[in-house]
């Protein structure tokens, strides 16, 4: 039997306030908040923190990795190999992308389910919008990443029943290539043609998995068309899944995924679960959850992420974040754009975060090195990974000079848990909360983009349980 072995989800730290963007433009906004990715996010590094959630609830080690996004950090070139190597998986590992609309999330879904060995489908968005648009209010950031796989694998939490889809061809939303915004059809039109394919395919998928509405204990319908989504809902009744939309709005590729996610924390052996997608036609998928999910190891729930959100981020700063207000920059050279062949040679360093172990002192070195700075022994190394290990504060410096698009930088020296010390740049932290003894995590961010080349690499933010 192939199923779902495991799954994690990444909702962003940040939160806008809704309300915020009236008070500063005197229109758009609405009630609740929308989850909002960093400035040294995007939808490859979130989906490196989903997967990494779900590589720590599972404890497997995935064969492929199916990435869908319709906000790719490149095109012209593959985002998911980064994934790949921050995760420090085997070159063996096959790893590609599916993206350009929120239907990528079925492909990254279908083909992970249906892949020989551990697949791990990862879907991931980022959603923007004109200021003041219903997109800008209504949409959010988020990640999240499935295990396929079967028995012999990982104990299957959650199996198909049956599914069905449908396929039409409208014009509901689109966006050009370039363009940061999306641009919509008339809503009543959409919500016409979707209706029709829903129905359809709920029918079909309750007849392929021999089953009925009310046989069903939790049914999830989502997709970009609101009203759609909200006339379809209708045939759930009170057995419908909390969308999130009021904190943390729609997030488009990622929110099929981070309800199904959402579904399962709460989940008990034995239920039944629809999950609805409409998203240029209908796919329905019916799944049942099993005796294992009752023992899953639950790392950062989705409800646990949203109530450690902060909600204290300025709308202006938001519009700096996304490109959409261009501020006078620091007073500070421009970043050099990264080199192809160093970030090459040095792949496990700047990816995996890797570092070197004296084999005969056990020092640790980082970065790594081929002489230890205790005894001196020379190429007697061992890689060590340190993106999972904890470390706590020894010093740190509030930098209000160094160019960043937040400022201002925290600078740490960090001492990792067992050994090994690291100067790092904090994010996700209010700059006076910072204290020696404070705990911090790594996390895989943007340091810049400097022409084009996203220069990834790893940064602490404070430790979350």
């Amino acid at each position: 039997m192939r199923g779902i072995i495991g799954y994690g989800a990444y909702v962003p730290y940040y939160r806008l306030d809704r309300s915020k963007i009236a008070a500063a433009m005197g229109a758009g906004g609405g009630r609740g908040e929308r989850s909002v990715a960093s400035f040294d996010e995007d939808t490859t590094t979130m989906g490196v923190e989903a997967a990494r959630n779900a590589l720590r609830n599972a404890q497997v080690a995935p064969t492929s990795i199916l990435f869908a996004t319709a906000n790719p950090a490149y095109l012209d070139k593959t985002n998911a190999t980064a994934i790949q190597a921050a995760l420090d998986l085997p070159q063996e590992t096959w790893a590609v992308d599916t993206g350009g609309s929120a239907r990528s999330a079925e492909a990254a879904m279908r083909g992970a389910r249906g892949s020989e060995g551990i697949a791990m489908a990862i879907l991931s968005d980022l959603r923007t919008g004109k200021p003041t648009s219903a997109d800008e209010s209504n949409g959010g950031d988020a990640a999240v990443a499935f295990l396929f796989g079967d028995e012999d694998d990982s104990p299957v939490i959650a199996r198909s029943l049956g599914s069905a889809s449908a396929t039409g061809e409208f014009l509901d939303r689109y966006r050009q290539p370039g363009d940061s915004f999306s641009r919509i059809w008339e809503e009543r039109f959409g919500e016409q043609a979707y209706l029709e394919l829903g129905n359809e395919a709920i029918e079909r998928a309750l007849k392929a998995a021999n089953v009925g509405l009310e046989d069903l204990d939790k049914v999830i319908v989502v997709g970009l068309h609101t009203r759609a989504v909200n006339s379809l809902s209708r045939v759930a009744g009170d057995k419908l899944v909390n969308g999130l939309e009021s904190v943390v709005g729609n997030t488009g590729t990622a929110h099929l995924g981070l309800l199904l996610a959402s579904a399962l924390d709460t989940a008990a052996a034995g239920e039944k679960i629809m999950v609805v997608h409409l998203a240029d036609g209908a796919t329905v998928q019916i799944l049942e959850t099993t005796e294992a999910i009752n023992n899953y190891n639950r790392f950062k729930t989705v409800e646990s992420q949203i109530a450690g959100g902060n909600s204290s981020l300025d709308y202006n700063l938001y519009l700096t974040w996304r490109g959409f207000l261009d501020r006078e920059p620091p007073r500070r050279p421009d970043p050099d754009r990264p080199g192809a062949p160093p970030a090459f040679r040095s792949q496990d360093w700047k990816y995996a975060f890797v570092g070197s172990r004296d084999r005969s002192s056990g020092a640790i070195h980082l970065p790594p090195m081929r002489v230890s700075m205790s005894g001196g022994s020379v190429d007697d190394m061992e890689r060590i990974r340190m993106a999972d290990i904890p470390a706590t504060i020894a010093t740190f410096t509030i930098d209000r000079l160094a160019y960043s698009l937040s400022p201002p930088v925290v600078a740490v020296v960090i001492d990792y848990d067992g050994g090994g010390r690291f100067q790092a740049e904090m994010t996700d932290v209010d700059p006076a909360a910072v204290e020696i003894g404070g705990r911090v995590e790594m996390t895989f961010r943007r340091l810049f983009t400097a022409e084009g080349i996203h220069n990834y690499f790893w940064k602490a933010r404070p430790l979350s349980s």
